[in-house]
């Protein structure tokens, strides 16, 4: 049995924790905000869509790019930085943003999410969380405005738990897109795609851990440096509150863990996506979806959790800036009124703003650092609550000195 530290109190970190006690470590998770789920777990999308995984680099995305920058309610804001972080990122994106490339990630991600799929139902069935975070399966539809894109998506589909809708059908399966300003071409759904409050599901596992024999938290403790040895392994963390021994680290610390392990030479390809959202309450006469819903067109997502609709959307290359940018907030507003009209009350949402550590590739990256005694458990974009589940049990099986459940090809530090 090992002494694990967690670096992390995001989705990612909280179940790292809970793999790692599974298997009989002893786990003190640090988190530097007074409380779980303050970064990117705190109110994104929600959805837990295993199969819808293609990553945002593809071939046509650069000129896609061009369209969206013009397009005052596009999806995409790019603000040029004086940082190499920045270039070096956007100079590996485009090198991924080929055809064979992007199918290659997905099928690894695809793997990930059905992997991550079964890991969740175990954790759920012991953690029993479900009523707390507002969990429902009720499948995922994609609508395309656009015929022609339509058309490429659907000749793909090949059955099974897809299906390639017409307008029509799409109206069927939901109807609440009756009320949608947009022209519709059709959509892909996919049964069984899950949604669920992510922040709800942290702060439940958070107390879960809590009450466990062999787990410390430590809250409002920033990192500060790593303890190393004279060969130099990491033995472990000084905090603000002290030193932590361990013999192992975890770094899952979202978009923080670049500059950790920079501290210790390790270079991590992972930049911020800024990403926003609205929670709108639900009353009485609104008309929100049941099935959870993405624009494909517009990169914006409708998930209803419990009595409220969550809408996520945007990618926003700013740097490390988690302000709510007022213009970014009313173009959201524009286009989920447009879409959804009567889904819930717009006047009283909450808005929020929030970075995802993304990867080039759209990949995350698991496993040794190349510093001995420090793991990796990061850069998952904006499907960290779909894919953590997975990669909490593997990572925690590679620190036990176990192979891992899945081929780290791609999915790795190189």
């Amino acid at each position: 049995m090992k002494h694990c530290v967690v670096i992390g109190g995001g989705v990612v970190g909280l179940t790292t924790a809970w793999a790692l006690l599974e298997r009989g470590h002893g786990v003190t998770l640090i988190e530097r905000e007074a409380e779980v789920a303050q970064g990117a777990s705190r109110a994104n999308g929600g959805q837990l869509s295993y199969r819808y995984v293609s990553p945002l680099a593809d071939a046509g995305v650069p000129l896609k790019a061009l369209r969206w920058l013009l397009d005052p309610d596009g999806p995409l804001r790019f603000k040029p930085e004086a940082s190499w972080a920045q270039w070096s990122w956007l100079l590996a994106f485009l090198r991924n943003c080929r055809g064979p490339v992007n199918r290659r990630t997905t099928e690894r991600l695809l793997a990930l999410g059905a992997y991550s799929q079964a890991s969740f139902a175990r954790l759920q069935a012991e953690a029993q969380l479900g009523e707390a975070i507002a969990l429902r399966s009720p499948g995922k539809l994609v609508v395309y405005r656009k015929p022609a894109e339509f058309a490429r998506v659907a000749s793909r589909v090949q059955g099974g738990v897809e299906q390639a809708l017409s307008h029509d059908d799409c109206v069927a399966l939901e109807p609440a897109l009756a009320d949608t300003e947009a022209s519709l071409a059709g959509g892909i759904f996919t049964a069984g795609e899950a949604v669920a409050d992510c922040h709800a599901f942290c702060q439940g596992l958070h107390a879960r851990l809590a009450v466990h024999e062999r787990f410390r938290g430590r809250l409002a403790t920033p990192v500060l440096a790593f303890q190393r040895d004279a060969q130099g392994g990491v033995l472990g963390v000084q905090t603000g509150g002290g030193v932590v021994a361990a013999d192992a680290v975890v770094l899952a610390a979202g978009l923080a863990s670049r500059g950790l392990a920079a501290a210790v030479g390790v270079e991590l390809p992972i930049y911020p996506l800024k990403g926003y959202s609205l929670t709108a309450p639900i009353g009485t006469g609104h008309r929100p979806p049941e099935v959870s819903v993405t624009d494909f067109e517009k990169k914006v997502l409708y998930a209803r959790i419990g009595a409220e609709l969550r809408v996520a959307a945007m990618v926003d290359l700013v740097g490390d800036d988690p302000s709510l940018d007022a213009g970014r907030l009313a173009s959201l507003q524009r286009t989920v009124r447009a879409t959804f009209p009567h889904a819930a009350d717009y006047d009283r949402a909450e808005p929020w703003a929030g970075l995802r550590p993304a990867t080039p590739s759209g990949a995350p990256i698991l496993g040794p650092s190349g510093v001995p005694g420090l793991w990796l458990n990061v850069g998952h974009g904006a499907l960290g609550f779909t894919f953590s589940f997975a990669t909490a049990n593997i990572v925690a099986e590679l620190v036990s000195g176990r192979a891992s459940p899945l081929p780290l090809d791609g999915l790795s530090l190189k």
